[in-house]
């Protein structure tokens, strides 16, 4: 019996363990080797979820909050949902037909015009999104020549649209129909935001429809903490076709991603995008989740703390912003009358020891807030406010280029400290070939000169006659080679794109005329030396030169970054340093003469900056004005550098007026930036995260 017993107790321990083992089989089969994240089991659907990850913040160089994120909702369509509903026609009508009323836009990437005659429009889209219609067009069995009027036609019959329906209603709705049908197994799109960042009450009046398939998801989008800095902080969109083109080679970008465009979101990219996340959601038929979890949690983009000082670039807007209407009413009796003209402008202030940009400042600007509601105004706007006159667009130095002149001068030996130049106001050496120019203030008087100078008197009063000397007797590749140590024509190191620019050289004038005018005269190396011929720079470059100076030939990248810091700012990944991009050995002498020199523009009676400085005691001041021609144009414009204190140079600024016809006008915007500056409390000037970094 015992044995009896014991058999039966082993045959039902084996036949419970096989039963065990069957069903665990079974259920691995069906989670592990059979698993599929996007099935339709008929009455349920599962399906990938993409999570965009939020974008980091960007600081000042103090930690104010530039741009950060805030929360939004964007409507986006489950498609085993809508797709189940049999009146699914009837209620994306009832949709798009809201949203035309309210004045919605939703997303619509069906290449074919909204109105009659239809034609397509692919060319306004990337090879991707190309690609995702061919893709569709194969799907539906319609040949790749159908014409898009035909395409409306067939697919008005394929997807069953009622007949009375308007072209209007049908191309609305196809739209839609498109859409969802690309995300249906035809592509690797994700799912199909219907509108992104939609208004509290648009959101209200939609879900009101109870369209299926229609679900609210959280996301963020960007904000703007201030007015200033527009054209260096950028923005963030959907791709061009060009974006696309590099980014579909980058991991954990899709097609409809959003990417920076422009300044910090564009240059710092890969700081700011973070990683977007991936969720696994079941729904069944009516919407409702029956399972979700994470399958990659979306990880925040790092905080960008940019080199920028949020005050002083106030201060420079405002200032400029002021000064040009100033220039404009004429009430202001220092200020010349010509200057009424002026246009743009801009600004750069730089750390001379570092290379870090303090401000970049462009004028006209606008509101990054409003940036996308106002576009097409900008856009068409003559005055060309979308522009980065810091960075983008190159100009003449005028006489602000006659350190370079001074520095080639004495160290190739062409001039010493203190040789002397007698000023006759017009240069007659060329005269019987027709080429006799002129300093300014003869040809304004007629008799006026500044007689014999030194070059120390010759950069305070901008004496043109004396320079122009020089480039007759100095070989044009002694001047060339000290523009380029000093860093004009050359890339500043910066982070964001930037005008190159170019000096008056031989090749440059080869490069940019033809025929005899390709040729290299000494009607051309005489004006060079006083910042004329093919001379042209952004105002960044002439403030990296101006801090090249300053540091006696050490010229440094110009940055806008300062470190990253981790998404919750608990730690630091990345801190910037100095870099010197190139050393140009500049004369004790050499350095000595132009400094004394650019002293007296701001110190001596008959220095042309004078009359703006005469009772400024803030700090001791190196600058020089400048008045440059531009082609094409009746006012000159107008350029102003410094840099500050004379002893122990700290900061350098540029400013550059567009038709401001005289640089000394600008001393009013380098004041105030000065003034700024050298005001604020020692603490202010370190970047201070230590409490946030714990």
């Amino acid at each position: 019996m015992d044995r009896i017993t014991k058999f039966r107790a082993t045959a039902l321990f084996l036949f419970f363990g096989f039963i065990v083992t069957f069903f665990g089989f079974r259920l691995y089969l069906a989670q592990v080797v059979n698993a599929n994240p996007m099935q339709d089991s008929g009455n349920a659907f599962t399906y990938y979820e993409y999570i965009r990850a939020a974008r980091g913040d960007i600081l000042d160089r103090n930690g104010n909050v530039l741009v950060s994120n805030r929360a939004s909702y964007n409507l986006s369509f489950i498609n085993f949902v809508i797709n189940s509903a049999a009146d699914r026609n009837d209620q994306l009508l009832k949709l798009v037909t809201l949203c035309a009323d309210r004045g919605i836009e939703y997303i619509d990437h069906f290449p074919v015009t909204m109105e009659r005659p239809y034609e397509y429009t692919l060319s306004e889209y990337s090879l991707g999104w190309q690609n995702y219609f061919q893709a569709f067009m194969r799907h539906m069995g319609y040949d790749s020549d159908t014409s898009a009027p035909l395409l409306i036609k067939m697919m008005r019959s394929a997807l069953k649209i009622p007949e009375e329906w308007t072209d209007e209603q049908a191309r609305r709705v196809l739209g839609v129909r498109y859409e969802i049908a690309l995300r249906n197994g035809l592509t690797d799109l994700s799912a199909y935001n219907f509108i992104e960042d939609v208004k509290e009450d648009d959101l209200a009046a939609i879900l009101e429809l109870n369209v299926p398939g229609l679900t609210v998801k959280y996301s963020t989008v960007r904000e703007y903490h201030t007015s200033y800095a527009a054209h260096i902080l950028g923005y963030v969109g959907p791709m061009s076709p060009e974006n696309w083109e590099y980014f579909k080679n980058v991991e954990g970008y899709t097609q409809d991603a959003l990417i920076g465009h422009e300044g910090f979101e564009y240059a710092f990219e890969d700081v700011l995008h973070g990683v977007d996340g991936t969720k696994i959601v079941t729904v069944d038929k009516y919407g409702n989740i029956l399972e979700e979890h994470y399958e990659q949690e979306p990880i925040t983009g790092g905080n960008l703390e940019t080199t920028i000082d949020l005050n002083l670039q106030m201060v420079a807007e405002d200032s400029m912003r002021s000064t040009i209407e100033k220039m404009k009413d004429g009430t202001d009796s220092k200020i010349k009358e010509d200057s009424v003209e002026v246009e743009g402008m801009a600004v750069v202030v730089m750390k001379v020891k570092t290379g870090e940009i303090l401000v970049c400042a462009s004028y006209p600007t606008y509101d990054p807030a409003q940036f996308h509601d106002v576009y097409n105004d900008l856009v068409t706007d003559p005055m060309r406010p979308l522009v980065n006159r810091a960075l983008n667009q190159a100009y003449p130095p005028g006489s602000t280029y006659k350190m370079v002149t001074t520095v080639a001068a004495i160290d190739s030996g062409t001039i010493g400290r203190y040789t002397e130049i007698e000023d006759k106001g017009k240069y007659t050496e060329y005269e019987k070939e027709g080429f006799a120019p002129q300093c300014l203030v003869y040809t304004k008087t007629g008799w006026y000169t500044h007689g014999v100078l030194t070059v120390e008197d010759a950069l305070k009063v901008s004496c043109n006659y004396f320079f122009y000397w020089i480039g007759d007797h100095m070989h044009i590749d002694k001047l060339d080679a000290a523009g380029k140590g000093l860093g004009l024509g050359e890339p500043t190191g910066v982070e964001l794109p930037e005008v190159l620019g170019q000096r008056a050289n031989p090749e440059t004038k080869a490069a940019n005329h033809t025929g005899y005018d390709a040729d290299w005269y000494v009607g051309d190396q005489i004006p060079a030396a006083i910042g004329q011929s093919e001379h042209r720079y952004t105002p960044l470059q002439l403030c990296v030169y101006t801090c090249t100076l300053a540091n006696q030939g050490t010229r440094y990248a110009a940055t806008f970054l300062n470190r990253v810091v981790s998404s919750d700012y608990t730690s630091l990944v990345r801190e910037n340093a100095p870099r010197v991009m190139s050393e140009y050995p500049i004369s004790d002498e050499a350095f000595a003469a132009y400094t004394e020199g650019m002293r007296k523009v701001t110190q001596e009676r008959d220095g042309t900056a004078y009359s703006y400085f005469e009772t400024y005691n803030t700090v001791s001041v190196a600058a020089k004005t400048g008045t440059a021609d531009m082609d094409g144009q009746a006012t000159a414009n107008g350029a102003f550098v410094c840099f500050a204190p004379i002893e122990d140079p700290e900061i350098a600024i540029v400013i550059y007026g567009e038709k401001a016809a005289h640089g000394s006008s600008l001393s009013y915007i380098a004041k105030d930036i000065l003034n700024a500056y050298f005001a604020q409390d020692e603490i202010s000037d370190v970047v201070n995260f230590e409490n946030r970094l714990g």
